[in-house]
């Protein structure tokens, strides 16, 4: 094994020091790509770490939260930099742990950094408001942290995702105790390690690895003030029957995302736009495309570039020259691929393109498939499935689109492709999901503008990532009356 690929162990970090399972465990990752090699050995820990972990932070936030806010916005901005320099090298591990091509991984690796630089500003932009009183009373509120902040993140975005939970947690002087998902383990001690470097004191910050006993602990202590996820929907519902009634929850979750592709529609682009959003990232991103409803006038010809462009995936070693989509992240995600091969087959659909033949062997690869015949009922046109599987629907009518667009449980991301502004606007109106994209892939979102999704996709109390809900979220509202003392 040469030095690129030597395993890498993890630690957790609590009490602001480096420290393994208290219970001496650990656990192996491998590389989705070479099945032979260790990329990360973690601690596999249990609720006692996390009850030490959650005892740390409770304690120690408050210095970090009397710190000023510009000298928090120096920090994050300081471990903004640090990330920025360290991006070439974290985009290589980002590839072994999680299995990403390098050229998706270095978009993580860039954008990270930025999302730290505007969280950073939030910490001067926290601010109250004054009210109307009688006499020389005064009302006005104040914002304060929330104290203790759980966060729990997936493993399809180890670096960016998190970094939009810690960023405003800290920006708004909380603690933060920080459980990465048990695939992504290295990249998730990266980021705590910069925020560390930075100056991020290690009593508000804790680092615990494991698998779910780590989070229902987490979740379900009575010390935590908010709990913020991302992930499955499956997972998100346990956890939000964990959380107590008066913890703020954030639960971002599934997605069964489709594109429509009107008749008036560039064939060519919706067909990159289709690719892009069903097969970049192996089809394992909550906004991406699984589902194309295409009206009955273009369908044949978008179906045909459709395919063209799945048959020509290079799957691979994401390290590899020339690869155009890495392995599926585990044995799970591989074995849930091959699950819905079939449940598309046995619901009638017809398969259109080869699914066999990746290279090298020993890796969980997959090759993009493209299901023609589907219907709306279907379960490959109602479950999410997180590969790249892509179930091709047609329809006849902007009422049948829209009605086939909003015809499941979830409404996370939604797009259309036309050239007509009314027909635009229409489906922007009519969509029921939270992210509405016009002539743009279902994937791909701007850092400074809210994110969450409708229905199962999301609890909808706070939206993700910006905009004016999300330090709401991170801080709560005071409410004082002030009267001066009568000088007499």
């Amino acid at each position: 094994m040469n030095a690129a690929s030597e395993t890498v162990r993890a630690s957790n970090f609590v009490g602001g020091e480096w420290v393994g399972a208290g219970s001496g465990r650990t656990y192996q990752r491998e590389n989705p790509a070479h099945l032979d090699e260790v990329a990360v050995i973690a601690p596999d820990s249990d609720a006692s770490d996390v009850e030490q972990a959650v005892a740390h932070v409770a304690e120690g936030y408050r210095e970090w939260a009397s710190t000023p806010p510009e000298d928090r916005a120096d920090v994050l901005l300081r471990a903004a930099d640090l990330l920025a320099e360290r991006a070439d090298a974290l985009a290589v591990e980002l590839v072994r742990e999680e299995g990403k091509t390098l050229a998706e991984a270095r978009v993580e690796t860039r954008r990270t950094p930025q999302n730290l630089r505007m969280y950073a500003g939030e910490c001067l932009r926290l601010q109250g408001e004054s009210y109307q009183a009688a006499g020389t009373a005064m009302v006005l509120t104040m914002r304060d942290p929330v104290g203790v902040v759980a966060a729990i993140t997936p493993w399809n975005f180890p670096l960016n995702i998190p970094s939009r939970k810690l960023g405003p947690a800290l920006a708004a002087g909380n603690g933060v105790v920080f459980k990465p998902s048990e695939l992504t383990p290295l990249l998730g001690q990266r980021l705590v390690e910069a925020l560390l470097d930075a100056g991020v004191p290690g009593s508000a910050l804790a680092l615990v690895h494991g698998h779910a006993e780590v989070g229902k602990a987490l979740v379900s202590d009575p010390r935590v003030g908010a709990v913020t996820f991302t992930g499955s929907t499956a997972v998100g519902e346990a956890i939000h029957g964990n959380v107590p009634p008066w913890v703020r929850t954030q639960l971002e979750m599934g997605g069964k995302n489709a594109l429509v592709v009107w008749d008036d529609a560039d064939l060519d682009k919706a067909a990159d736009l289709v690719s892009k959003g069903a097969f970049g990232l192996s089809g394992q991103a909550c906004t991406g495309t699984s589902r194309v409803v295409a009206h009955e006038r273009i369908a044949n010809g978008l179906l045909d570039r459709v395919m063209e462009r799945a048959r020509a995936a290079v799957v691979d070693d994401g390290l590899r020259d020339g690869a155009t989509m890495g392995p599926l992240a585990n044995l799970a995600q591989h074995e849930k691929y091959d699950a819905y091969l079939r449940v598309g087959a046995a619901d009638g659909g017809r398969l259109e393109t080869p699914t066999h033949g990746c290279a090298p062997e020993g890796g969980y690869f997959a090759r993009p498939a493209v299901f023609s015949g589907v219907r709306p009922d279907h379960r490959l046109a109602q479950e999410e499935v997180f590969a790249p599987i892509l179930a091709f629907l047609t329809v006849s009518s902007y009422d049948e689109a829209i009605e086939t667009v909003n015809a499941t449980s979830y409404g996370l991301s939604a797009g259309v492709v036309t050239a007509s502004l009314d027909t635009a606007l229409r489906f922007a109106r009519d969509a029921e999901a939270g992210v509405v994209k016009v002539n743009q892939p279902t994937t791909g979102l701007a850092m400074n503008a809210p994110f969450g999704g409708w229905r199962r996709s999301s609890t909808q109390t706070f939206k993700e990532q910006a905009g004016p809900s999300m330090m709401q979220f991170y801080t709560r509202e005071k409410t004082v009356y002030l009267t001066p003392e009568d000088p007499a």
